[in-house]
């Protein structure tokens, strides 16, 4: 009993050497962060955030390289198709999960190809229209939308991203008929809407920041259940005629799942310290999200969880596979 009891005890002590051989290596040169999206939204404003803290906590540079196209798969891939080595990261939102729901088929497994190594922060989107459409609020919208079955156009970042599904939800919650309009990143998608292109954009508070700072489009809600204390002016969009509608984004950073746990264990440890930091509070706070971090037991399932979770939402909203 006394021999097993040191085997286990030896065993556990050179798991614990082993995880701590490999951090003391790691990292030994620069890295490289993948956002699969354009410049300017709120994935690359997150991804850059945690890239600039992770090299300072290191000591080496994080580049960041953004690898838009095909609502985020285009990267994605190329993170799945580097050396399992911890050296390439992916920075992502929860519209990965919403693409990879709907569609019928990716060259990787969408649910065991990436994992996460922290997850960052999380926020409701905000309702935003151009200002020449005559309404103050979602109800005024919901009955413009009834008397016009069909005319108002709601924007995207790319189909089955998050505004993808925010939008389609909300069509479906309030009983009405929406034209939905892709972009190839939200940079665009906000020029749309506050130009006027299209009537309707549901977002980041991050991403529509230089249009509403400039009255160039009107914030009509906010997506959250209830009233929220990042948005305490605003009133949810479920409470003013779309009964049940609920709707949130998060934020993470991803590597390949062929690195070994325990760097991933590493660089998760590193994240999470970050996210937790009063400077990072600071920068969530001015990016209206607030920190989110998911224990290191349970990263390794919220991936399918969470393109579980999408493709029942799919479902609901009328979003077909692609």
């Amino acid at each position: 009993m006394q021999s097993k009891w040191l085997f286990s005890l030896l065993a556990a002590a050179g798991l614990s050497w082993t995880a701590g051989a490999v951090a003391q290596g790691f990292p030994n040169k620069n890295l490289n962060m993948v956002v699969p999206y354009t410049a300017g939204g709120s994935a690359d404003a997150m991804s850059r955030a945690i890239a600039t803290r992770l090299g300072t906590a290191w000591g080496r540079t994080v580049v960041v390289d953004n690898r838009p196209g095909a609502s985020g798969m285009i990267g994605t891939e190329l993170v799945t198709k580097a050396p399992a080595d911890g050296y390439t990261l992916l920075g992502h939102t929860s519209s990965y999960p919403a693409t990879a729901a709907i569609r019928a088929k990716l060259p990787f497994d969408p649910e065991r190809a990436i994992v996460p190594v922290g997850t960052i922060a999380r926020a409701p989107m905000l309702f935003a229209v151009h200002p020449s459409v005559p309404v103050k609020n979602i109800k005024e919208l919901i009955a413009l939308a009834k008397k016009n079955p069909g005319a108002l156009n709601y924007g995207s970042s790319g189909t089955g991203g998050n505004n993808h599904f925010s939008g389609a939800l909300f069509a479906a919650a309030a009983g009405v008929k929406m034209q939905h309009v892709p972009y190839k990143g939200i940079s665009l998608a906000v020029t749309a809407v506050a130009s006027g292109e299209i009537e309707i954009l549901v977002s980041s508070s991050s991403a529509l920041l230089p249009v509403t700072q400039g009255k160039r489009v009107r914030i009509l809600g906010v997506t959250s259940a209830q009233k929220s204390p990042l948005f305490p002016d605003l009133q949810p969009i479920a409470a003013q005629g779309a009964p049940g509608y609920e709707y949130y984004l998060w934020w993470g950073i991803f590597t390949s799942s062929a690195v070994p746990a325990d760097r991933r264990a590493f660089i998760n440890a590193a994240i999470d310290k970050i996210v937790a930091s009063d400077d990072m509070k600071k920068f969530l706070d001015r990016q209206g999200a607030e920190a989110w971090t998911v224990p290191a037991k349970d990263l390794a399932e919220l991936l399918p969880k969470e393109i579980d979770r999408y493709r029942k939402a799919a479902k609901i909203a009328g979003i077909p596979q692609q």
